[in-house]
């Protein structure tokens, strides 16, 4: 199958690609580079992709759209897994217009030009975050999420209902992924496990936002993309699905786990909770069990062990 994939340089993404091309299918990634975070990372991850197989790249900003038709006419792709966003919840309270023209106007321009030119399937990678402050737990499908509590997770909510109205209009198949909280080997220097490993290395403390109770529903990177590829696989009418482990962690319990991997005791700075942050996500994943076959099987201890010996590889240039 063609496949495109935007923001493929990027860690899930970057996974995706890979286990794309091992699975046979000729795949195309479209992504910009940006500067989220220092670009040299993503150049890195397209390094480690072409050593397991070739696939096209495009450096290409979906928010243009010239360019971005140019790549549909030259990639002709069959289906597009649409994992391109500018991430983050506490960022996004500083820049809410970037994170709109890209996370709403880029979908836009990716639906768009599916529809216009008979994309069969779309799989839209969307947020946990879209739940909000919810007091129901576990999150499911049908749980209310029209009260965001970030901007960012007000322009995923967007992106999922401009998905059901192409699929509306047009009939375009799309597929709808909630992804809670993904771990592993390539993992954004901004989130929290990469984050504490650098502070650890440096002999810093950890800082610690609230008491500590939050609760995260970490997810393992190849488990999530495991659940994106049985989703783009199934893709048909117009659905959403968690893709969590189903077992949140304390942040506590987390902060602990980093500190044995990295074998060393843990120091805590202990700061307010932050705007923006939600006190537990908790991903019921019944609907993804049933319907995707997803069963997800990394502990986060382990992806925790996996991301240190990683970081160690590449910091020693193995």
């Amino acid at each position: 199958m063609r496949i495109l994939v935007t923001g493929g340089a990027g860690f899930i993404g970057s996974h995706l690609v890979e286990r794309l091309v091992g699975d046979g299918h000729r795949v195309s990634v479209v992504d910009n580079l940006d500067d989220f975070y220092d670009e040299s990372i993503k150049r890195t991850n397209l390094d480690d992709m072409r050593r397991q197989g070739s696939f096209a790249f495009h450096q290409a900003d979906i928010r243009d759209r010239q360019s971005l038709e140019s790549v549909f006419e030259g990639e002709t792709p069959e289906a597009i897994v649409h994992m391109a966003a500018r991430a983050g919840v506490r960022p996004s309270l500083a820049d809410p217009q970037l994170y709109e023209s890209i996370n709403v106007g880029g979908t836009v321009n990716v639906l768009e030009l599916a529809q216009r030119c008979g994309v069969k399937r779309v799989v839209f990678a969307s947020s946990s975050s879209v739940y909000g402050e919810n007091q129901k737990i576990p999150f499911r499908e049908d749980d209310r999420t029209d009260e965001p509590i970030s901007p960012y997770a007000a322009t995923k909510r967007a992106g999922e209902l401009l998905c059901y109205t192409y699929w509306k209009l047009y009939g375009l198949n799309v597929t709808c992924i909630r992804i809670f909280t993904a771990h592993g080997p390539r993992c954004r220097p901004d989130l929290a496990v990469p984050k504490f490993v650098r502070l650890i290395e440096a002999g810093k403390p950890i800082p610690m936002y609230g008491d500590g109770t939050s609760r995260r529903d970490y997810t393992y990177v190849g488990d999530t993309v495991d659940g994106l590829v049985r989703a783009m696989e199934r893709c048909e009418g117009y659905r959403i699905y968690n893709l969590g482990s189903g077992q949140p962690v304390l942040l506590t319990e987390m902060i602990e786990m980093v500190g044995q991997a990295m074998g060393t005791q843990v120091h805590i700075e202990r700061l307010p909770a932050q705007p923006g942050d939600v006190p537990a996500t908790w991903a019921d994943i019944s609907r993804a069990r049933r319907e995707l076959g997803y069963q997800p099987s990394t502990p986060l201890a382990d992806g925790v062990r996996e991301y240190v010996a990683w970081r160690r590889r590449v910091t020693s240039g193995e």
